[in-house]
């Protein structure tokens, strides 16, 4: 975009982006990607600072910002089985291994990090735990 790094360059953008959502999918990824990164850092802001609250109109939009959340959920989900699985083995004074703790930080499975919490509520030892193969 030519005029992305003057003052004017999120006004420019913001103008484009409803024609960009009226392409397919793949053709509009590609033309939003294009054009945020044609954007100097301050008109990145105001863009961005504009978009905020904004509805999304098309249902590709709406796609991707619902894609965002449902990702933001399962990470979210996983960050607090981790921190809670960590907190019980330690609470009942269960020895946890770098290894061990490198396994439970690697795992981005939140139904297996939920069962590894019940298991941990009542193990002896993490054996207990982690008796389901990775």
């Amino acid at each position: 975009m030519a005029h992305g790094e003057t003052e004017q360059g999120a006004t420019i953008a913001g103008a484009v982006l409803p024609a960009i959502e009226g392409l397919d999918d793949e053709r509009a990824r590609l033309y939003y990607d294009l054009l945020y990164n044609s954007l100097n850092e301050a008109a990145r802001r105001a863009l961005e600072a504009m978009m905020k609250g904004y509805e999304y109109q098309s249902d590709f939009a709406k796609k991707y910002v619902a894609q965002g959340r449902d990702e933001g959920r399962i990470e979210g989900r996983v960050e607090e089985a981790v921190r809670a699985l960590l907190s019980v083995l330690r609470a009942r004074g269960i020895a946890v291994p770098e290894a061990a703790r490198e396994r439970i930080l690697a795992q981005k499975d939140p139904e297996r990090l939920e069962r590894w919490l019940e298991k941990a509520a009542t193990a002896d030892a993490l054996t207990d735990v982690f008796d389901d193969p990775s």
